[in-house]
């Protein structure tokens, strides 16, 4: 059965079935891409919501081992792995069906339209010899009457007495002409209906089956087509299943992992102080004069009361909060606290050598200045002198915190046995004593305009002028600053800013 034999009649049905099929297509190519780009989205929405819950905290935190801690940012790592399958589906799904399907969808349209418009052609050429040859029989029709007139006026002149010979050769040419043109005419006739007959068979029998034939090829191919797509969307999920399955294995084994006997014997390792509770309160008799002796041993143990220290504020203050804090680490067991103040007072010495370095460059740049101004302006490099000025007392004073500290849980040597051998022998330039009481720059700035400096207290400026903020606007509107050849006092605080 096929479509040039069964259905030679039905053109406008085989045209509509075409064209709604590549509709069928087309539909089905969008609903990829829609699809792709929901797994796109959703691929985007887990690495956002891996991002948003991944583990953060202090370093202290985060070195504390606990199984379901780790479980959970295993999870993640293995949900944000997921994500990753995920976009790789959306992109096969895009390459493998979608860019495949529209192509072969345009070469199918222009296809069909090749093929009906061959149709056309041949119905046009049909209809034009059907016109031909209606025309011939209209025209033979026209002459045989006029022929059959001829021929009835022969008749009437022969039989009418009056009539002379002349009149009757004159009737019969005339009747012999309208019959030869009737001849011409019928003959004409005869040859456009052969042709068009023919041209008829051709087209039923020859033309329409054969492109009907075409397009039914087309169809199947299209419904081929549209199949395979249906299978490859399946396949293209179904190769990274393996992937998929995976990840959520090793999500699984995350949760199986977790020993919660080992979590909570973490905690006892991490903060166990190994002191003993404190022993029973005595009863003082006040009724007696004499009050009984108490126990040093029992005084250790006695309830311990919060009391609030307050310490002399130090006019240095860092810049940089989280690298200069002191940290007693008292929360944390004798060894493990002695571990963590020698790793302090390590780096702390090291930061004290790099400091130390560049304070004997900077001295060592500013003597050449001096010798020779061309090559730069000293007091250019005061500011740079100053904050390594400001950065060495506070890593000295730090580093003495830090060996006190030490000190008292009874580790390392004194402070000077941990810096005699990281400091280099320029360090002796400054030395700071640990309640030092000197007003040093917390940071600079530069003048954006000029200013007189009439009041008191105030400092004269100028717009450009490179200068060490010393105290940073209280409320009140001025900020206290030291100029490059020394002066201080104060300015408006909207005359500089900050860098």
């Amino acid at each position: 059965m096929d479509w040039g034999s069964d259905l030679w009649d039905q053109n406008d049905v085989i045209e509509r079935h075409t064209q709604s099929g590549l509709e069928v297509l087309e539909r089905y190519v969008k609903f990829v891409k829609e699809r792709a780009e929901i797994e796109q989205s959703y691929a985007k929405q887990l690495r956002t919501l891996c991002k948003k819950y991944s583990r953060r905290g202090i370093k202290e935190d985060q070195e504390i081992k606990l199984t379901n801690q780790q479980a959970f940012q295993e999870v993640l790592n293995e949900l944000n792995n997921y994500a990753g399958h995920r976009e790789q589906l959306s992109e096969n799904m895009t390459t493998t069906i979608c860019v495949e399907l529209t192509k072969n969808l345009s070469d199918l349209r222009q296809e069909r339209k090749n093929y009906l418009s061959d149709i056309k052609k041949s119905q046009q050429n049909l209809e034009s010899t059907y016109k031909q040859l209606e025309l011939s029989k209209k025209k033979f029709e026209k002459e045989w009457k006029e022929a059959e007139k001829a021929i009835q006026l022969t008749e009437k002149v022969q039989q009418d007495p009056s009539s002379t010979k002349a009149d009757v050769e004159k009737v019969k040419q005339q009747e012999f002409s309208r019959i030869h043109i009737s001849d011409v005419c019928k003959n004409e006739y005869a040859s456009q209906l052969q042709r068009y007959n023919k041209d008829q068979e051709n087209y039923y029998h020859s033309e329409i089956p054969t492109v009907f034939n075409k397009l039914q090829d087309m169809e199947e191919r299209r419904i081929k087509m549209l199949a395979d797509g249906y299978v490859q969307f399946s396949e293209t999920e179904k190769q990274l299943l393996p992937n998929v399955n995976k990840c959520l294995d090793a999500i699984s084994a995350a949760g199986r992992n977790i020993n919660e006997k080992q979590d909570t014997a973490v905690l006892i390792d991490q903060y166990k102080s190994g002191a003993a509770p404190p022993a029973d309160v005595e009863f003082e008799d006040y009724s007696q004069v004499i009050k009984p002796a108490v126990n040093e041993n029992t005084a250790q143990h006695l309830p311990k009361v919060r009391i609030k220290l307050f310490h002399k504020k130090n006019k240095v203050t860092s810049p940089d909060k989280n690298t200069q804090s002191t940290k007693d680490f008292s929360r944390l067991p004798s060894e493990k606290r002695k571990k963590r103040l020698q790793e302090k007072i390590d780096d702390l010495n090291k930061e004290l050598q790099i400091e130390n370095e560049k304070s004997e460059a900077l001295q060592k740049m500013k003597g050449v200045y001096e010798m020779n101004s061309q090559l730069g302006d000293p007091s250019s490099l005061q500011p740079q002198i100053t904050q390594n000025v400001y950065s060495i007392a506070n890593l000295k004073g730090e580093l003495k915190k830090y060996q006190t500290q030490l000190d008292e849980v009874g580790g390392g040597p004194g402070l000077h046995n941990q810096t005699s051998s990281s400091v280099s022998p320029s360090s002796d330039i400054y030395d700071f004593d640990e309640d030092f009481d000197v007003d040093l720059p917390i940071g600079q700035c530069t003048a954006l305009y000029d200013f007189n400096g009439g009041s008191e207290g105030s400092v004269c400026i100028q717009m450009g002028e490179q200068l060490s903020l010393m105290m940073e606007d209280q409320g009140d509107g001025w900020a206290k600053v030291q100029r490059s050849n020394g002066d201080v006092g104060y300015v408006p605080s909207s005359y500089i800013k900050y860098i």
